[in-house]
């Protein structure tokens, strides 16, 4: 995501990697975890940074790259980075790591949609307001015009 030049292409593709982190989630059957990651990442994390795109973005968004001269040493951050990771991985004993937690799901969804219904919806609401005013804000005067006429 890095390596895009758009800005709006980089946040849809930050959508895109959320969204297939929930899916993931998903698959390794942590359904709580998938809906919490798309209803806070994918839903109010993206609307944010959409927001913030649209509200700071002046003129064109296809800026020369800064990270021309950076590449070597971030290529040389990454390897150093992927090789603590894999050196985490091999060192950690892993013989505790498949105790299953727990979670009674029915417990939480009553919980959600009854005693916490009315701050979800209020967050709902908030999120809602947000891409509107983010739509209003970024709408150019030239679109106006162009409407009206």
């Amino acid at each position: 995501m890095v390596t895009l030049r758009n800005i709006i292409h980089s946040a849809v593709a930050m959508m895109v990697c959320f969204g297939s982190l929930a899916g993931m989630y998903a698959l390794l059957g942590a359904p709580i975890v998938a809906a919490a990651q798309v209803l806070i990442y994918l839903g109010a994390i993206s609307v944010l940074i959409l927001f913030a795109i649209m509200l700071t973005q002046a003129g064109d968004a296809n800026l020369p790259s800064p990270f021309h001269r950076q590449v070597w040493l971030a290529a040389l951050a990454a390897v150093a980075v992927v090789g603590l990771i894999g050196w985490a991985v091999t060192a950690t004993d892993w013989g505790n790591a498949t105790v299953v937690i727990a979670v009674n799901l029915n417990a939480m969804a009553v919980a959600l949609f009854t005693d916490y219904a009315l701050p979800f919806e209020i967050l709902s609401l908030l999120l809602l307001a947000a891409i509107i005013g983010a739509i209003y804000l970024a709408r150019r005067p030239e679109d106006d015009e162009q409407a009206n006429s």
